[in-house]
């Protein structure tokens, strides 16, 4: 293994408050990271950079983590243009597009459906993005759901699956038999694959108590919930997130004082996904709200072909700036360090030694231009356990 210099950095996001000014990004001007095999060894003002092997000059460039991703769903096939235009011209969202891209899906090859996940995961890597999560959801039968977990598995480390994302067309005349099915035969065949267990508890999908059970027999098979939760409507999704544990409660759109307390009391991650809310023109979650009672916040693309269809962590940063209550700061906090708390990791999300070398560049000299300069290709280098990608 070598070692290597990223120097001449004007800012350095570290997500240490240990380190340079203080502040929960821990920034660092005129910066130095040295990245040895596949983690971080050291970072700080570059005139103390210890001698390495290699040297690359930032070009007075911002240097921040890895954008860490923790709510997507890419194993998929088709797309729905057609929904999104309608919508665009003026009908309203709800739960039940998902069935056209379940028969897309189940219509796919293994080979369609890892050509798929592949593209959308190189897309989001030019744009910074090291990490991420994906879900099952769009098969909703046994081989369907464990196909589309294993093929996940094969690219990511945190797979979720999400039997339970509708009840399968196939039993809407019984959903208490579809249920059992996620929690039974589905569950066992997708245990193998996944690291965590989701429900979409939303009119439409699943009420609380469906979801309780689902996400209970998740974790006697080792599973770790999370939860899309009060997308929608107001519902029991972030209370019943918070007393299982789940990591992250995602959407959190609409919330009553209680759920805001729950979630500020808890352990579990406030995932919040603005693409969701610009492609549907629904009401936007209050960031400002969350992050004022001290809940823990992370920012994710949703990526899915319905009702998100982007894979760029950095509009959602400027979304969330512009129509969230966000600071800058916040934001690329949520996106990287929270995102890394809402998949219970330490090894993401920051760059101090022992992390990963997970390092996204900018063209320009400050994180603060991912929302400063909205659409604007900024990142010019990735690195991805200490190999350079982009």
């Amino acid at each position: 293994m070598s070692s290597t210099v990223i120097t001449n950095i004007a800012t350095l996001v570290t997500n240490n408050p240990s380190l340079g000014d203080g502040s929960p990004l821990g920034l660092v001007q005129d910066a130095a990271v040295v990245i040895d095999g596949d983690r971080i060894a050291w970072t700080g003002e570059s005139s103390k950079a210890p001698a390495t092997d290699n040297r690359v000059d930032a070009g007075g460039g911002a240097v921040l983590p890895g954008f860490v991703d923790s709510h997507s769903h890419l194993v998929f096939a088709g797309d729905r243009t057609a929904e999104f235009n309608a919508r665009m011209s003026g009908r309203s969202y709800s739960a039940g597009g998902i069935r056209t891209t379940v028969a897309a899906t189940r219509a796919a090859s293994d080979d369609d459906l890892e050509r798929n996940l592949t593209r959308y995961l190189a897309e989001a890597l030019r744009q910074g993005t090291t990490t991420f999560e994906t879900k099952s959801g769009y098969g909703l039968t046994v081989e369907d759901e464990s196909r589309a977990l294993r093929i996940a598995a094969a690219h990511t480390d945190e797979v979720t699956y999400l039997g339970a994302h509708i009840v399968s067309p196939d039993y809407a005349d019984d959903p208490a038999a579809y249920v059992a099915l996620v929690t039974g035969e589905m569950l066992d065949a997708c245990a193998p694959y996944a690291r965590w267990i989701d429900v979409f508890c939303e009119k439409g999908a699943f009420d609380g108590d469906q979801a309780r059970t689902i996400l209970t027999a998740g974790k006697a098979k080792g599973l770790h919930p999370r939860i899309h939760a009060n997308q929608l409507s107001y519902g029991p999704g972030v209370q019943l997130a918070v007393e299982l544990d789940a990591a992250s409660a995602d959407h959190c759109t609409h919330l009553t004082d209680a759920d805001v307390d729950a979630l500020a009391g808890g352990n579990t991650v406030a995932t919040l996904l603005p693409g969701a809310e610009f492609s549907t023109r629904a009401e936007w979650p209050n960031a400002r709200r969350l992050l004022d009672a001290g809940v823990t916040v992370a920012l994710s693309t949703d990526c899915n072909p319905g009702s998100s269809f982007t894979s760029s962590v950095p509009f959602c940063i400027a979304l969330a700036v512009r129509d969230m209550g966000m600071t800058p700061d916040e934001a690329v906090w949520s996106a990287t360090a929270g995102g890394a708390r809402a998949l219970r990791r330490e090894d993401v999300g920051r760059l101090t030694p022992g992390a990963y070398a997970d390092v996204t560049l900018l063209d320009a000299p400050s994180h603060v231009h991912l929302a400063y300069r909205p659409g604007v290709p900024l990142v010019s280098g990735v690195w991805r356990r200490g190999d350079r990608v982009v």
